[in-house]
């Protein structure tokens, strides 16, 4: 792999050249495209890679969800097309969406995937085992690990928000703001704006992946007023279906979701822009 700088070096470069914290999950299922997605053993491949050219000009990154592939039996694809942004749109850092969580040498070896067999500039882990589930991950100085803090899905709260009185997410949060790590950030929703507002203020200097923005009912003015630092940045805002689920049957498909992605980079502008 080609020595690049650092996940969040790399991170606050793609913040200003495309002027916007929006992220593109690229997580396709049969139904999206189907000329596209049944043309050739190469569907997920040559899927992804159009979707990624259309958005190219408007993301801090790219993020793609591990299981759409290996579902498919596809990681091959998946490789392809992390490979192909680093060949061609270098300045754009990938997150691999895995949500890893184990110990010991079996969270060695998934640290070992997501950036050496993937070559992902990012991973997101799952704390729930402990920090030693976390740890593996960061003997990989130059990555990026996004750990799990307050999801976006409706029963998070079952587990994440007790105690009351010092929730789990809380905790995740304070650990993730005590290792002072840039390339070390927080998984946190934007269908829960007021916890979005509570990790803020204990995580004052940490960035955020936050997932959740249109089809899932998150609202991006929200996510601007409740998750930005001071510095006005600090967010990588994730949206996947509101720009890559098209009309399957329009021509202009890939047109779509470049307009897609327009508007949401418009709509997660920073502020100085």
């Amino acid at each position: 792999m080609a020595n690049r700088s650092s996940f969040y070096s790399s991170l606050e470069s793609a913040w200003d050249e495309s002027g916007s914290c929006l992220c593109v999950g690229v997580d396709p299922t049969p139904d999206m495209n189907p000329d596209v997605l049944s043309a050739n053993k190469r569907g997920l491949y040559e899927f992804g890679k159009r979707v990624v050219d259309a958005v190219s000009d408007f993301v801090c990154s790219v993020k793609f969800n591990h299981a759409h592939f290996a579902a498919a039996a596809q990681e091959n694809q998946l490789c392809r097309l992390i490979q192909y942004i680093h060949e061609h749109y270098p300045s754009i850092p990938v997150i691999l969406d895995a949500k890893r969580g184990d110990i010991g040498a079996t969270a060695q070896q998934y640290a070992r995937e997501a950036f050496e067999r993937y070559e992902a500039d990012a991973v997101t882990v799952n704390p729930f085992l402990g920090w030693e589930t976390v740890q593996p991950f960061l003997e990989y100085k130059d990555r990026g690990v996004i750990v799990l803090c307050k999801t976006s899905n409706p029963d998070a709260a079952w587990l994440q928000d007790f105690p009351e009185d010092d929730p789990v997410y809380l905790r995740v949060a304070k650990k993730v703001q005590a290792t002072a790590n840039p390339n070390l950030m927080l998984v946190v929703g934007a269908t829960h704006p007021d916890s979005l507002r509570r990790v803020r203020n204990h995580a004052p200097e940490a960035t955020f992946l936050v997932p959740g923005i249109g089809a899932q009912g998150g609202v991006a003015e929200d996510v601007l007023q409740y998750g930005r630092r001071t510095d006005g940045l600090g967010l990588v805002v994730n949206c996947s279906r509101g720009v890559i689920r098209q009309d399957p049957s329009s021509s202009d498909y890939f047109g779509m979701v470049r307009e897609s992605a327009k508007a949401y980079n418009r709509m997660l502008a920073h502020e100085s822009q």
